[in-house]
């Protein structure tokens, strides 16, 4: 079968692995997300996933909490190296083989980063899963993100959301609320959308990365994506 996408690049929130708590990790979405992934990497897509840490810590929490924000920052690094070794787990568990990539070097749980090494790990069907966002304070792990899927050459960012795709206002305060099937830059750039901060957008932008918005709660979105149909809100 011809795939529409060869080699992605998912984007997952640290709340997306919270499901109804208010912290930590919900072991039944950790599943569902690797049950996901284990359905492309069967197919021989070449996966990777930036993960975010806001379920365990925010750099932007950092202030309230009265600490300096770099120290925020780092500490939400760690957070993200946290989730992505218990999706590490999880994934291996199901049969995928994996490598954990950390921007921040620590040997003992995490390989660093190093391009030609991730881009063959892709190629010999390993599921890479990066953490620590770029290494570096004032970037969210969107901007990660977009760094690492340019970086590899993905075919596209799979940002994996608790709604459908992008709306023309938030569907859950206005019922009225319409959903967009494709969308430019442009666009979004002109009506203020958030579909991610806006260093992450523009990196896409300016290399012509497209971005797939769409529900990742929904069972087989992923593969639907992959396979060429319309779900989700496409940005191009």
């Amino acid at each position: 079968m011809n795939y529409k996408y060869k080699r992605v690049l998912l984007k997952l929130s640290g709340e997306a692995l919270m499901g109804d708590q208010k912290f930590g990790i919900d072991a039944s979405k950790l599943k569902h997300y690797a049950k996901e992934i284990k359905q492309l990497s069967e197919r021989k897509i070449e996966v990777a996933v930036v993960i975010g840490g806001g379920n365990i810590f925010r750099g932007l929490q950092a202030e309230e909490n009265a600490i300096e924000r770099v120290q925020g920052d780092y500490m939400g690094m760690l957070a993200t190296c946290i989730n992505g070794l218990a999706l590490q787990s999880v994934l291996e568990s199901a049969g995928v083989y994996t490598r954990l990539i950390s921007a921040v070097e620590m040997r003992q749980i995490a390989e660093p980063y190093i391009r030609r090494r991730a881009i063959r790990h892709l190629e010999k069907g390993r599921v890479l899963i990066f953490s620590a966002g770029t290494g570096s304070p004032y970037f969210t792990t969107d901007s990660a993100a977009a760094l690492r899927a340019n970086e590899i050459s993905a075919d596209a960012i799979l940002k994996g959301t608790k709604v459908d795709g992008i709306y023309n206002k938030d569907p859950h305060k206005y019922p009225d609320a319409t959903m967009y099937k494709n969308i430019s830059f442009n666009e979004v750039i002109a009506q203020e959308l958030g579909v991610m901060d806006m260093t992450a957008f523009t990196m896409c932008h300016e290399n012509n990365l497209p971005i797939v918005v769409f529900n990742i709660n929904e069972e087989g979105n992923m593969l639907k994506i992959i396979e060429g149909q319309s779900i989700g809100t496409l940005v191009t």
